[in-house]
């Protein structure tokens, strides 16, 4: 069975997209830092018949990462997709003029080092069969700076300059490599910002292997 890893799994997004997924066949691994959360997750998919286990790690400690991506593919089998998408903590979004050096230590952890170690991790295992897809998910200010949030806008950028690199190198070998771009934050009314719609179109992705970039909304880049 084929097997989608969620990193940042949480009750909206995460449990949407892995329902979605489930229902397509796939066993879905949810990685968060809650285990008590993910219990949760995981019996909600599992009473609607997908197979789906939880694993405890912060992205922000690599060891653990590839640790939880390790027993993941050993109980459910290889990692086929990869979808990366924690939500930035709070201290991340200082404005600019208030942002010093130590303040950008945990945003690019999360958004640059996370998404490194998890892909090089489970990368070569997508090449040795060759097809896979890793799918980033990002707000705005992955491609238009915000400066009242520097510290997740700087990392996310440069998360997008790293999938974009991937995407262009590893297409020839089967591998998609996507960035979905939610502008205005997810629910909030928008019937195509809502967690079901955005699970939809995140599976679209995987399923059309073409440009690099999507934003909710807009035109595909």
């Amino acid at each position: 069975m084929s097997t989608l890893a969620i990193i940042g799994a949480g009750a909206g997004l995460g449990q949407a997209v892995a329902r979605t997924f489930g229902e397509a066949g796939f066993s879905v691994a949810l990685i968060s830092r809650s285990q008590e959360n993910l219990n949760e997750l995981a019996t909600q998919l599992q009473d609607q018949g997908i197979t789906a286990r939880g694993y405890v790690a912060n992205v922000r400690d690599t060891h653990a990462l590839r640790a939880a991506l390790d027993s993941a593919a050993a109980e459910l089998g290889a990692i086929q997709v990869l979808q990366y998408s924690p939500v930035p903590a709070k201290d991340f979004m200082k404005p600019v003029l208030e942002t010093a050096a130590e303040d950008l230590l945990a945003p690019l952890e999360q958004s640059v080092y996370g998404p490194v170690a998890a892909i090089n991790h489970v990368l070569p295992g997508m090449r040795e069969q060759g097809h896979g897809t890793i799918l980033l998910i990002n707000g705005n200010s992955a491609v238009q700076p915000n400066a009242a949030v520097a510290g997740t806008s700087m990392a996310f950028a440069a998360e997008s300059a790293y999938g974009q690199m991937l995407h262009d190198v590893l297409a020839p070998e089967g591998i998609h490599v996507a960035q979905l771009i939610i502008p205005h934050g997810i629910g909030g009314g928008a019937p195509g910002h809502e967690p079901a719609a955005l699970a939809q179109t995140i599976y679209g992705l995987h399923e059309n292997r073409t440009q690099f970039r999507t934003t909710v909304g807009g035109e595909p880049q």
